[in-house]
């Protein structure tokens, strides 16, 4: 039998800084049966070139639609019987997918995975507002897309990212655990995080917050029955 195709989904906007960095911990997986889909969510930098230039990544143009509409257009164009996705500031480790297409290979029942991160701080950036400074000491579960393995079926469960909100992973998460979709939180560390300036998860904004209770919101219907949320 041979082994499954993981597509690697990589949104990117105006990320030429670390964009080849990112890639770069991509193509040094130990697991070798991936492609990678970049997905340029309307860059007006370097970034088009930078993954034009790498032999076997495919690149996607769309209008700035946000990092949703990038997830959800990467599911849509990926091959692969297995998703990852992976930020444009972060590093995988190298055995990030060896350990986690291992598990769901053994583990027929899990729909996905997730496991823990290492956070880092850029040097020569300040810790961002919103980003509590113990994090950057020991290892961390990190429910986020990009330590995450789905298969794709786990999309047909639960459904795309959310476009029309900021926190679409959370809400994404959220609906997998109301629909009881099997999962598992594995104990390596398959992500170095970079914590920078310009981290857009960290920004506390007021649109950020409505989208906690929306999520919130929603969930609690779906847990009483009382909507689809």
């Amino acid at each position: 039998m041979s082994p499954p195709l993981v597509s690697v989904v990589l949104p990117v906007y105006n990320g030429e800084r670390y964009l080849a960095s990112a890639l770069a911990s991509i193509l040094d997986q130990e697991y070798r049966h991936f492609e990678i889909i970049v997905v340029d969510d309307g860059s007006t930098d370097g970034s088009a070139e930078i993954a034009r230039s790498l032999h076997g990544v495919r690149y996607l143009h769309q209008q700035n639609q946000g990092v949703a509409a990038a997830w959800n257009a990467g599911i849509a164009a990926s091959r692969g019987d297995l998703i990852a996705f992976l930020a444009q500031d972060d590093l995988w480790t190298p055995s990030k997918l060896a350990v986690q297409v291992a598990y769901l290979s053994d583990h027929l029942d899990a729909q996905y995975c997730v496991a823990k991160a290492r956070y880092f701080l850029e040097p020569g950036c300040r810790v961002p507002a919103g980003f509590r400074r113990e994090r950057l000491e020991g290892d961390h579960v990190a429910r986020i897309v990009e330590t995450m393995l789905a298969r794709k079926s786990a999309f047909d469960l639960v459904g795309r990212f959310d476009t029309s909100l900021v926190l679409a992973d959370v809400d994404w998460f959220a609906r997998a655990k109301d629909a009881a979709v099997p999962m598992v939180v594995l104990p390596q560390v398959v992500l170095h995080r970079r914590i920078h300036n310009d981290n857009l998860t960290y920004r506390v904004s007021a649109r950020g917050y409505r989208d906690l209770l929306t999520t919130l919101g929603r969930s609690i219907k779906r847990q009483r029955g009382t909507g689809d949320g």
